[in-house]
């Protein structure tokens, strides 16, 4: 799957509360189906459901040991999420920190040019 591909999978996954609460749980421990549906109020298919989306998108990955499937996190696909998201926070944070500049600039000039708020100061 290509990176932009991958990472859309990521982000749909994530977009669902369920498999985010299942995340959390993951990351604590691996977990089986039957581990995950005891805090979650869906049934065991419905949990199993929410695997397979986290499983394409590679945000798990599952082993069997004897009848148990357990399922695992995996890291990779979170930090290549939250590096695409800080790219564009560092983007916003400069675009912000220069719009704050500039409007700072326009005030100050207008408060020199306008007598009202010149009066105003020398009056305090």
């Amino acid at each position: 799957m290509a990176a932009t591909d991958q990472l859309s999978a990521v982000f749909s996954a994530l977009a669902d509360p369920t498999r985010r609460a299942i995340i959390a749980t993951l990351a604590a421990r691996d977990a089986t189906v039957t581990e995950l549906t005891a805090p979650l109020s869906i049934s065991m298919p419905a949990v199993s459901r929410h695997l397979k989306v986290l499983e394409r998108a590679a945000l798990i990955s599952r082993s069997r040991s004897g009848k148990w499937r357990a399922s695992h996190l995996e890291a990779a696909p979170l930090r290549e999420a939250a590096d695409w998201i800080e790219r564009y926070r560092r983007l916003w944070d400069s675009s912000l920190t220069r719009l704050d500049v500039h409007l700072a600039a326009m005030q100050a000039a207008e408060r020199a040019t306008d007598p009202a708020t010149h009066d105003d100061q020398e009056r305090e």
